[in-house]
């Protein structure tokens, strides 16, 4: 392990000897750091946290500190990271609470730019990009491959679909369809499926057309939701894309942004 003279780490604490830590770094009790993992200068972890391989922490970010709820009473809760994760300047990241099964989980290769805030209980697969002071509140869901725009701020509760993307600037108080392409900040709206996001990500083009097929009937027809799924269900499409977001839907407790 390679440690800054002046960077302060618990004896508690687990790094593996790969791991770097600069100058004025605080690295807590119960945060452990897989192999790989840069730290750099006045960054502070808590923990209990666990970090997987590859991950960089930019200077001033703040990770597994207590979470930011009235409820929080000093209990024992969690944050759980993946591989490959950047976390620049001033991010932050709080452990989780009883109320959200005492877990914060963060997956792999995602990207999160300075300033974006990620509460308690909330919950991000892989591959996603955050911009700059994007904000989750508490039990947030975030799909595989998701883009969030820089300053959106999002309701407790909410889930954002794979796939989508949330334009800067957008309020959410309800979910966020998966594959869409949506914005607007004062009452978000889905524009289109995401179409240059699917086909950077390789989406075949029957995929892509049976998506935005389907988007057009959720949300440029006259049609209800309950409507929109009957119809797009006698359409009998094929993909396997748009049944889930189908199944997305219909699994929603907040109701969609359409």
């Amino acid at each position: 392990m390679t440690a800054h003279p002046t960077a302060v780490i618990h004896p508690q604490a687990k790094l593996a000897s790969s791991v770097s830590v600069g100058p004025f770094a605080v690295i807590g009790e119960g945060v452990e750091l897989g192999e790989d993992c840069e730290v750099m200068s006045h960054a502070v972890l808590a923990g209990p946290t666990r970090f997987g391989a590859r991950n960089r922490v930019f200077p001033f970010a703040s990770i597994g500190l207590d979470p930011q709820d009235t409820k929080y009473g000093g209990e024992l809760t969690r944050l759980e990271i993946g591989d490959d994760n950047t976390f620049r300047e001033f991010v932050t990241i709080h452990r989780g609470t009883a109320e959200g099964e005492g877990v914060t989980r963060i997956g792999s290769h995602n990207l999160l730019m300075a300033y974006v805030h990620i509460a308690h209980d909330s919950r991000l697969g892989d591959h996603i990009i955050m911009a700059n002071a994007a904000s989750l509140a508490g039990h947030v869901e975030i799909g595989d491959y998701a883009t969030i725009g820089a300053f959106c701020a999002i309701h407790q509760f909410c889930r954002i679909g794979a796939y989508c993307f949330l334009g800067g600037y957008t309020w959410v108080n309800q979910d966020i369809l998966p594959y869409s392409l949506t914005s607007s900040p004062r009452a978000a709206a889905v524009q289109s499926s995401n179409t240059i996001g699917l086909e950077r990500r390789g989406f075949s083009r029957a995929d892509r057309d049976e998506l935005e097929q389907a988007f057009r009937l959720l949300c440029r027809s006259k049609l209800n939701t309950t409507q929109a799924l009957e119809a797009i269900e006698a359409r009998g499409f094929h993909s396997e894309h748009v049944r889930a977001l189908v199944d997305f839907i219909r699994s929603s407790e907040r109701g969609v942004v359409k």
